[in-house]
């Protein structure tokens, strides 16, 4: 690198004396199995495939500090490539997470030899992700900075913490305030963990020096993303892919129905990868006419599209109305629909969804979550006929804050978790997306928080019911809201909230025509 630091690499080849192009995979994950195994696989396709271990990872030398040198490391990787008697010019990238971060540090001045890019369940800035609808994505981080610090040490030891269910990270992922998590889990501070608890701003210059979407529009080579509806990137993935059109390119997309560590997608995206690469290096391989292929679950198939989000979709909103039910229809407004208190110190636990890792994520019978006393649920009647939702989905929900133990003083300390959900014939509520937001501060004791769900694309058959569940939180995969404005780390008091919940509050969702 520029600065004398050495980075290690693998080198793939078919054969050296073949002009062929070059895949590269720069990744702080190591070297081993199984992605050697998929570089292998790669490279007996038509390609050299480099693999490279991140600035401080592996055996590469210098200091990881996630994010910060990607781009600089990046640039000097293809002005090595550069030098390489088996380099042809053409320049591929490939990889999903932190592996596709690292293609958006790269893309915009690689210039005209990045003939195409792979970008799987990732996005260009990590900055938005991390405080997910005003919060602290917890579980990620927390359970990221574990796998980083895992791979540095005995490996014997970091088994057995596995096997037993990691322990110390479950210590670390309970722990008030938040600021000790990381001493708790791994016994020593992480440094990039303190400083993003306290950098709690996506668009300060901290996150701006380390994020890429401001690069996007002077992207120019042919993108393939591949995202899942339960992937903890989707919703920022597809603004990626926004900002991307909005540049007057075409990237083309597929989302499956996949969690961010799902075998399923990698096996499809790998397939998609060299058929996209080859495509674009002069390959046989052809373009599919439409860009945009979703999986609709319910349907158990595959929909193609011109464009997301789809062009002729029509918002129809579904109304909370009292005992508990949904209705297309609105009823009167102002008053009481229900209500909860949410407990920072038995906070409301997170069941299935999008989360980092993949045996805890995905669609999940919700019946137990629904249980408790802190999650209130509205539900439809069966449904006459099907119902396709395919698109961005969003809930307004009128909301009157307040704190028991002040004698109902009104807070605007407090968050609002929104699911949508199916309840099957069986009574069993199975997660479809769902979205969290923190309310922003305000003097009206009663005022809608709007809450961004995940975008999704599903059939609700005849004779199913749609729920939407509302809650104060979904701890760890977004930090407890300790009800005090307290800042992140800093939570050293946890406070009560009771929410009740009004008319006229409502979900909106996307129907396919």
């Amino acid at each position: 690198m520029r600065d004398g630091v050495i980075l290690r690499a693998d080198h793939y080849a078919p054969a050296l004396d073949a002009d062929l192009p070059t895949v590269l995979v720069r990744t702080p994950y190591g070297r081993g199995a199984p992605v050697s195994v998929l570089c292998r696989a790669v490279a007996q396709r038509g390609f050299n495939v480099l693999m490279q271990s991140c600035r401080g990872t592996g055996d590469s030398g210098g200091t990881f500090e996630p994010l910060l040198q990607e781009r600089e490391d990046g640039l000097d990787t293809l002005d090595w490539l550069r030098c390489q008697p088996w380099y042809d010019g053409r320049l591929l990238t490939y990889g999903p997470s932190y592996v596709g971060f690292v293609q958006w540090a790269l893309a915009a001045e690689a210039g005209d030899e990045l003939k195409a890019m792979a970008t799987i369940v990732t996005a260009s800035d990590f900055g938005p992700p991390t405080y997910a609808g005003g919060a602290f994505s917890l579980d990620t981080v927390l359970t990221w900075s574990a796998l980083l610090e895992a791979q540095r040490g005995p490996r014997l030891e970091n088994a057995v913490e596995l096997l037993r269910g990691q322990p110390r990270l479950q210590r670390g992922l309970a722990r008030v305030p938040m600021a000790e998590a990381d001493r708790i889990t791994v016994g020593a501070e992480i440094e990039f963990y303190q400083r993003w608890l306290a950098e709690a701003d996506p668009s300060s210059p901290y996150w701006t020096q380390r994020g890429h979407t401001h690069r996007l529009p002077k992207v120019t080579a042919p993108v393939l993303m591949i995202g899942g509806w339960y992937d903890i990137f989707l919703p920022w993935q597809l603004a990626d892919y926004t900002a991307l059109r909005a540049a007057g390119q075409q990237p083309h997309l597929t989302i499956g129905p996949w969690h961010h560590g799902s075998a399923g997608l990698f096996q499809q995206s790998a397939a998609e990868a060299v058929a996209w690469f080859r495509a674009h290096t002069g390959g046989p391989e052809t373009i599919r006419e439409r860009p945009v292929r979703v999986h609709v679950g319910g349907a158990d198939g595959w929909h193609e599209l011109s464009d997301w989000p789809p062009p002729k979709s029509k918002p129809q909103q579904w109304y909370l109305e009292q005992s508990n039910h949904l209705t297309p229809t609105l009823g009167a407004e102002d008053r009481v629909l229900d209500s909860f208190v949410y407990n920072p110190k038995d906070p409301t636990p997170a069941l299935g969804g999008p989360r980092l890792v993949g045996k805890i994520a995905g669609r999940r019978d919700n019946r137990p979550l629904e249980a408790r006393p802190d999650v209130l649920t509205f539900t439809s009647a069966p449904l006459p006929e099907p119902l396709d939702v395919v698109g961005p989905v969003h809930a307004d929900i009128w909301v009157r804050a307040t704190t028991p133990s002040r004698d109902g003083v009104p807070t605007p300390h407090f968050d609002v978790f929104v699911r949508l959900c199916e309840v099957d014939e069986q009574g069993r509520s199975w997660n479809i997306c769902d979205g969290l937001a923190r309310a922003a501060e305000t003097h009206d004791p009663a005022h809608p928080v709007r809450v961004e769900l995940w975008p999704t694309a599903h059939r609700f058959p005849t004779g199913r019911r749609i729920r939407v569940q509302i809650s104060g939180g979904a701890h760890p995969r977004f930090s407890r809201n300790p009800g005090t404005g307290a800042p992140l780390g800093h939570e050293l008091e946890l406070r009560s909230v009771r929410q009740e919940i009004l008319a006229p509050s409502s979900i909106t969702l996307p129907l396919a025509n």
